[in-house]
Order: structure tokens, then C-alpha cells, then sequence
């Protein structure tokens, strides 16, 4: 039976393609693994290059696990609506011996609106950008586990740095400048560290993977320090037909309160769950795409902040 993979993780092997992210302002990356959809890019040997768009629009306010209107608990700024629009690439290589190494770039085209409450007066504030976000760059090792022939497992680590690429000083046609949790980049350098786990099922034509990841700014830079973050993921893949494959994943988030006299840490940090169903299409031996529909099943922020009611992902993936 042909050998199927899932997606272990974009940000554990296939270049911290998964880059969540949670404000009061909305400014969001999905939580989700993609890498080739189901023929992991870092199993075999050889390179591989991912692209990736995620559509994801912000415009529930949350406060606690509870939805709440616009401005209904009053802050300095009541936010309205965050669209993120986010095209990632990722490079891959993976040698001989287990290690590799991953680039990831993200371009970010985001929009948001506020209400600046201002000695009684509302006055509407906007944004509108399109950037290159904070690059990332991940090494990994992986080898093979002992296992039956028909259950291969395969675990392995990553070790990388999210780099301060992205501008943190974007400003809008009245000079504004955009809160810190909107900018395209944090301005910190994060050390993020993970671990994962793979097995195939080869007798069911399926495929299984957990991983861990956590992702922490190693100083503030600007007034400025996102909050430590851990993610979690499980997913399953199953082959529906010769070049179809089916894939669910659970992907959970938590993350703490930013800090510094640039931050807002009353209305920063949360806790999510999403379910994310989706599809893979095997194009040719070596191209394929996919999509993904992601849903909430648990929201918890800190103070209030925006939520999303869904994201969705597509994207395609090949080796050489």
C-alpha cells in the first residue's frame, strides 16, 4: 500500500508555517499545521517549498469566554474589525541524516478598524497594509522510530528563531501609529522550541501526528514583549482515494499576557481550541494542494479583545 503522511507540523518541520497569534486589536495567523498536506515534507530527504493563504476575518468582540457588542465594556479604544489576509512561503531541506532546515516568510495584508473614545467623541480609526512579516528560521532532527512494518513512527525536535524582519511602526494617513499587537513584526527576537510524533497506518491507508511547541521573546524591544506562547496539535489523515486524502486536526493555544509600557496586558493573552477539518489533492507525484476550514470550539481571552468565528486555509505544496 502507498505510503501516506500527515502533515506533522509547518511549524516543527516544515518551517513554522503554523504562526498563531492573539491581541485585542485581532491580529491573527491560523493555528494550524499544512506542510505538504499529507506527504510530510520532512520524512524523506530532499527539498520541498510550501505556499500558503489564510483568510481571516476578526469582527467578534470577546471579553472573557463571553461575545459581547462593540463597545459595550468601554475601553480607550473599542475595536471593531481586524481582516488578516496572510501568504506564507516556506522553504524546507531535509538531508540524509535526519537534520534540516526551514525559512518561512510571511507577507501580511491587514486591515483594521477601531472607535478611539476621546473625551466623549468617537472618532473611527483605520489601517490598512500590506507587509513582510518577521521570517523564521528552524533547524530540526528526526529519525525513525522501532515500530511494525505496517505502523512506521517517526519523531523528532526543531529548534529555531522568529526574527524581527517586520516593521513594528506602521502608521495611517493621520500619523497614527498602529497598536503593537496590529504591526506586521514584534521588533523581538523569539526563540521557539518543539517536539512531534508521526505514525502511519499503512494497513488502514491513514496516518496520525501530535506536537508541541513553545515560543518565547528572548527581551522586549521598543516597550514592547509578546506574551510566551505554547501550542499544541493532533491530527488524523485518512486516504479516500487514490489521490484524495481527508485530514482532521484539534489545534490548541495559550498564550500570556504581553508586557512593557507599549503593551496593553489587561486586554492581551488567551486560551483557544479549533477544530480543523480539510482536504488534500495529490496533483502530481510531487505537487499537491490542499484546504482546510478552521472552527472555535473554545475561546477565552483576557479582558476584551476581537475573535474570529472561522478561518480558512488553502494552499500547495511541492518537492524536488
Amino acid at each position: 500500500m502507498r505510503s501516506l503522511s500527515l502533515p506533522i507540523m509547518a511549524a516543527a518541520m516544515g518551517g513554522l508555517l503554523s504562526m498563531p497569534a492573539h491581541a485585542s486589536c485581532g491580529a491573527a495567523f491560523c493555528s494550524l499545521n499544512t506542510d505538504l498536506a499529507a506527504e510530510a515534507a520532512g520524512i524523506g530527504a530532499g527539498s520541498s517549498f510550501d505556499l500558503r493563504y489564510e483568510h481571516i476575518v476578526q469582527d467578534q468582540p470577546r471579553a472573557g469566554s463571553s461575545k459581547v457588542g462593540v463597545g459595550e465594556i468601554s475601553r480607550h479604544h473599542d475595536e471593531v474589525r481586524t481582516r488578516n489576509r496572510n501568504l506564507i512561503g516556506t522553504f524546507s531541506h531535509t538531508f540524509e541524516s535526519g537534520w534540516g532546515v526551514s525559512v518561512a516568510a510571511p507577507v501580511v495584508d491587514r486591515d483594521h478598524l477601531h472607535i478611539h473614545n476621546h473625551r466623549g467623541a468617537q472618532l473611527p480609526q483605520e489601517w490598512n497594509f500590506r507587509e513582510l512579516g518577521d521570517l523564521r528560521v528552524t533547524g530540526r532532527y528526526q529519525r525513525t522510530l522501532s515500530g511494525s512494518e505496517d505502523a512506521p513512527r517517526m519523531a523528532g525536535f526543531m529548534a529555531g528563531l522568529k526574527l524581527p524582519t517586520g516593521r513594528n511602526n506602521i502608521a495611517n494617513s493621520g500619523g497614527e501609529e498602529a497598536e503593537r499587537t496590529l504591526q506586521p513584526g514584534t521588533g523581538t527576537t523569539d526563540l521557539v522550541l518543539g517536539a512531534f510524533f508521526h505514525q502511519q497506518l499503512l494497513q488502514l491507508g491513514a496516518s496520525w501526528f501530535a506536537q508541541a511547541q513553545v515560543q518565547y521573546a528572548l527581551k522586549d524591544h521598543d516597550g514592547y514583549r509578546p506574551g510566551n506562547q505554547l501550542s499544541a496539535d493532533l491530527g488524523f489523515a485518512k486516504t479516500l482515494t487514490e489521490k484524495l486524502s481527508g485530514i482532521a486536526q484539534l489545534n490548541a493555544v495559550v498564550k500570556r499576557r504581553d508586557s512593557g509600557i507599549n503593551a496593553e496586558p489587561a486586554d492581551s493573552g488567551s486560551r483557544s481550541l479549533y477544530l480543523s477539518p480539510g482536504m488534500s489533492y495529490q496533483i502530481t507525484d510531487a505537487l499537491r494542494a490542499y484546504a482546510f476550514y478552521q472552527h472555535p470550539l473554545y475561546q477565552k481571552v483576557n479582558g476584551v479583545q476581537l475573535t474570529a468565528k472561522r478561518a480558512m486555509v488553502v494552499g500547495i505544496s511541492s518537492r524536488f
